[in-house]
């Protein structure tokens, strides 16, 4: 399952970069997002930054442990999930767009190891590619939102 989203945002890409690596701040940001919990010792965000995030899926808290794999400072990073034999992988990519706004680009992804859970997730997973484009639409809503902020 590959699903990309993206929103075009009235924010300069270091504004949107800020909110999007906030771990800590996401709480308050993201209205899917109930709780999070640090992993790592690290005050900054990088190759390594290991968080455990519970938000709501499908009506029901899911807790998963997410981790910063890849990134291109200012610009990208990516994050994987692993739960079981199905490995998460989300990319988030900020753009610059003319007269300091944005495009924020969100891609997200699941693959499974396994003969059954390769079925189940050909299956299934379509039935929740839909909710899952929802969420991941709601969080650039919460993001621009927050990155549109003025800076007081």
């Amino acid at each position: 399952m590959q699903i990309t989203v993206s929103r075009d945002i009235d924010a300069a890409p270091a504004a949107v970069w800020d909110v999007i690596v906030d771990i800590e701040g996401s709480p308050a940001v993201l209205s899917g997002v109930q709780h999070i919990e640090r992993l790592d010792d690290a005050e900054d965000f990088r190759i390594g930054t290991r968080w455990r995030e519970t938000r709501t899926m499908f009506g029901k808290q899911a807790t998963e442990e997410m981790q910063v794999t890849a990134i291109d400072p200012g610009s990208s990073y990516t994050v994987t999930a692993v739960n079981g034999r199905t490995t998460y992988t989300s990319v988030l990519t900020v753009e610059a767009l003319a007269e300091g706004r944005s495009r924020l680009i969100m891609r997200f992804g699941a693959s499974s190891t396994g003969v059954v859970t390769r079925i189940m997730g050909a299956t299934i997973g379509r039935l929740f590619q839909g909710a899952s484009r929802r969420a991941l639409e709601r969080d650039l809503v919460d993001i621009a939102a927050a990155a549109e902020q003025p800076v007081t």
